[in-house]
């Protein structure tokens, strides 16, 4: 993960990968006590936004994430070796609505999350060239990410509790740590890299454990 130096008053913290790249401008003073408060509410219509994308059938493959193109996309490589513009195009805009989203719910940033791209937010997709990739790993991908998984989860515990250590400082200060905000971004730009690997299958360099 590559850090870049914060200024004083926005810290720009970019995490970078062979795979996805996730850059998030994370505001580290003068924070908004009063939407901070009450973030957990006010995140609440964009979180049904969101969910808005799940197919119906909750027992379909493409209910394993949220509204992703999974089982199209992998058929299309397996059969055809072809990754389709208009279900990459789907994929990279989901997944950075997911992560504007993200980092709002988790104090990052104080920006409402818009529904369309801004400068605030940034999910990058490495160049998708279907031919290159192996059509016979996405039938097995899902298992090769297991430890990814595991060590996901002990990330997610770890972003939850500097986030609520951040919620207290800016409540108390108006702050947002740095260190926090180091560990909260990797998780997210950790957790995008497994989603491109595994899920939208945009790669087959397999990601790194490392925040």
């Amino acid at each position: 993960m590559q850090m870049a130096i914060p200024s004083a008053i926005t810290g720009k913290f970019t995490c970078m990968s062979q795979q996805i790249e996730t850059q998030i401008d994370v505001c580290l003073t003068e924070r908004n006590r009063t939407t901070a408060l009450f973030r957990i509410i006010l995140v609440v219509p964009m979180l049904i936004f969101v969910a808005t994308f799940v197919p119906p059938d909750f027992t379909s493959v493409n209910s394993y994430a949220v509204g992703f193109f999974i089982l199209p996309v992998a058929l299309a490589i397996v059969v055809r070796q072809i990754y389709p513009s208009y279900l990459l195009a789907f994929n990279e805009s989901l997944l950075s609505l997911q992560t504007r989203v993200d980092a709002y719910l988790l104090l990052l940033t104080d920006e409402y999350p818009s529904i369309e791209e801004n400068d605030l937010v940034s999910v990058t997709f490495p160049v998708v060239d279907a031919k290159t990739l192996n059509r016979w790993l996405p039938l097995v991908k899902w298992f090769l990410a297991i430890p990814l998984y595991v060590v996901g989860v002990f990330y997610i515990i770890y972003a939850a509790i500097l986030t609520l250590f951040a919620w207290l400082s800016i409540l108390f200060t108006g702050n947002y740590p740095e260190r926090c905000a180091e560990g909260v971004v990797g998780t997210i730009a950790f957790w995008n890299r497994v989603v491109g690997y595994t899920l939208v299958l945009v790669t087959d360099e397999y990601p790194t454990f490392s925040l």
